[in-house]
């Protein structure tokens, strides 16, 4: 009841994201993947909403993100800003939706015109720098994501840490600085260690946000389906659960049926009425038309 009161925050800007380097407050994003869930992050105050490519599994019951299409994004894109009004709306964007400078510039101006997102996240360092430049000199507000990128996961050999070696820290590093050099507002870290993630942040001026990145980045990221533990198909290492809505779910759910085997449901209560003279007529007129 007391989230439910409560006035609604000011929604953050990119400038709010960006002084958080300086000022030290630590940046809340959740990932969430509808309208519901995105009420639900207004209403508990979360910085940033993002409409993850990870609804491809969530919403969808695909093994990978990989299925997501910018039609998929675009359309949860616009039910979680109706959702969310007064929350800044981080658009990522789906595979190969950005792998030429011409198609990501249509596809995040389709987030940008279409769902009124607030900015758009490609995946990627050094190798996708000209694409993120491209996009912020329109005009478009880019983030990006780095260390375990989902877009890549076969490259990768699955779901791995990345950054475990020095070589590979330092590559990091060089695809953060250019993210940075790139114009982007932010970037994510994911499934990096917790040290190599916040030596490399110290380095930049930009913040950072982790999702199994350890506490030295600048904000966290998790999934609202996780954290909240409607998602079970499997749960990463890096998700705390705070809430398991599917144990709540799935009992309620248990006593809908067996009220309705034992017709406990629908009782009086959860019924309409009728007046008896109109019953009574419409009775008669049922019997009525049994001897025409």
């Amino acid at each position: 009841m007391d989230a439910l009161a409560k006035t609604p925050r000011e929604k953050r800007t990119i400038l709010d994201i960006r002084a958080s380097k300086t000022t030290g407050e630590k940046m809340v994003y959740m990932s969430v993947p509808d309208y519901t869930s995105a009420k639900w992050a207004e209403m508990a105050g979360v910085d940033v909403a993002v409409v993850g490519d990870s609804l491809a599994m969530i919403a969808h019951g695909h093994a990978s993100t990989i299925p997501a299409t910018m039609d998929m994004m675009v359309m949860h894109a616009q039910a979680i800003r109706r959702g969310a009004p007064n929350t800044f709306v981080l658009g990522c964007m789906p595979y190969q939706s950005y792998n030429t400078v011409d198609r990501a510039l249509t596809n995040a101006t389709r987030f940008m015109q279409e769902s009124l997102t607030d900015a758009v996240k490609p995946q990627g360092g050094k190798s996708q720098a000209h694409i993120l430049k491209a996009l912020v000199d329109a005009g478009i507000p880019t983030a990006s994501h780095i260390g375990l990128t989902p877009h890549t996961i076969a490259n990768f050999g699955g779901f791995k840490i990345q950054g475990k070696t020095a070589d590979a820290a330092f590559k990091i590093l060089q695809d953060a600085l250019a993210i940075e050099d790139a114009g982007c507002f932010m970037l994510e870290f994911e499934a990096v260690p917790a040290r190599i993630a916040k030596l490399i942040s110290e380095q930049l001026t930009i913040p950072t946000i982790g999702i199994g990145a350890g506490v030295g980045t600048d904000g966290q990221i998790l999934l609202c389906h996780d954290l909240l533990g409607v998602f079970t198909d499997f749960k990463p290492k890096f998700t705390k659960r705070y809430a398991n809505l599917t144990e709540v779910a799935v009992a309620g759910i248990e006593a809908y049926v067996r009220d309705v085997k034992s017709g406990a449901f629908p009782d009086d209560d959860h019924s309409y009425s009728v007046k008896d003279e109109e019953f009574d007529k419409f009775a008669t007129m049922v019997e009525r038309r049994k001897q025409v």
